[in-house]
């Protein structure tokens, strides 16, 4: 589809969806509002509060704050989810001796560690970092672990019988594999460093998205839930951008979805 017509399309998805909450929230239907305003504001109210936070600046410090948590989230996560995933995956007797740990740590409830995060980090940024880093880094971890796994044997019976290394063979043959799997993982390792920040700053900070959303929510300003909440969705969405504009430059070699067979 043509990149111009697809941008219009979903221009055309949020036009009508932000239509549709204009109309619930301020037409009656049958003499009854469907989305009383009380609960749910209106597109005009939630905009008026972020131009305001951005005519006043009060909007430009929480998001550095947030980025900042994030970013050091999905860096250290990332790095770490990379690294040991290729080294799992290329040792199977330490995968197979820490499968079980790995397995109970992910199926633990991150919002059960905000708090302890909290009680030893401080309030500070890095316990929203820590939290966020829990997110990452088993989405990153498990996606690299297969994408080494997933190496084509016969590529690697071949890259042998050319005389390859083991360090040729990772750089020429397991890391490009991996490459695809995670740069797959990292789209949704960055909603999930935002999602670790915003959570951490939700349950104790003093700066964050994820604070002044707590905030408005305590003097019920639903507008201002609202806003943070449509703030916070194109900062990811502008963050996912940057991170599939790396993966295009280092994929040069992948063919685009279409040309593939």
């Amino acid at each position: 589809m043509n990149r111009a017509v697809l941008f219009l399309l979903q221009a055309l998805v949020a036009v009508v969806a932000i239509a549709l909450w204009q109309i619930l929230t301020t037409v009656p239907i049958f003499g009854v509002t469907v989305l009383p305003p009380f609960f749910f504001s209106t597109p005009g109210a939630v905009w008026t509060r972020i131009v305001k936070w951005v005519a006043e600046g009060t909007i430009w410090r929480h998001l550095v704050v947030t980025l900042i948590e994030s970013m050091l989230a999905f860096v250290i996560g990332a790095l770490a989810g990379t690294l040991i995933g290729f080294w799992f995956a290329r040792q199977q007797s330490v995968a197979a001796v820490f499968d079980p740990y790995v397995k109970m740590m992910n199926a633990l409830p991150r919002v059960v560690l905000a708090p302890i995060f909290a009680l030893w980090l401080g309030l500070g940024i890095w316990s929203k970092v820590a939290l966020g880093i829990t997110l990452v880094f088993f989405v990153v971890f498990f996606n690299v672990y297969q994408g080494v796994k997933e190496a084509s044997t016969t590529l690697v019976d071949n890259a042998r019988m050319l005389g390859m290394s083991e360090r040729q063979l990772l750089r020429h043959v397991y890391w490009p594999s991996a490459l695809s799997w995670m740069f797959s993982s990292l789209h949704t390792a960055v909603g999930f460093a935002v999602v670790g920040a915003v959570v951490g700053e939700y349950l104790g900070a003093s700066a964050g998205l994820g604070y002044l959303i707590q905030q408005a929510e305590g003097v019920f300003d639903v507008a201002g839930v609202f806003a943070g909440m449509i703030v916070l969705a194109v900062f990811v969405v502008i963050i996912d951008m940057v991170v599939s504009r790396i993966e295009r430059r280092l994929l040069v070699w992948r063919p685009a979805a279409g040309e593939r067979t």
